[in-house]
């Protein structure tokens, strides 16, 4: 039955099932874009993630603050330290967040 009382057709049902259908399709999509709008990065100088200075001969890891200078070798290959104090800061990181829970 419909708000004035009379008995909902069949065509009637079936246009407000669609229009639900496509009320719930727009929400979906405008979750998704602004999820997809959110991992996007502004392309601010800030968020950079590592800095290959070639004329100083330096690379610099800014999520750990890790510089190494010696940036021929690190392209050519020999990246092992910059892994070892990745590993480090994830580990540290970690630890950090065990003793926060345990509080």
């Amino acid at each position: 039955m419909s708000e004035s009382g009379e008995a909902e057709t069949d065509e009637q049902r079936q246009t407000r099932q669609e229009a639900e259908r496509l009320a719930e399709e727009e929400r979906l999509d405008k979750e998704r874009a602004d999820e997809r709008k959110s991992l996007i990065s502004t392309g601010d100088r800030s968020a950079k993630i590592r800095t290959y200075n070639y004329p100083q001969g330096r690379i610099t890891d800014h999520r750990i603050n890790k510089t190494i200078y010696n940036l021929s070798n690190f392209m050519n290959g020999d990246i092992q330290e910059m892994i070892d104090a990745l590993i480090m800061a994830e580990n540290a990181e970690k630890l950090n967040e065990s003793k926060l829970d345990e509080v």
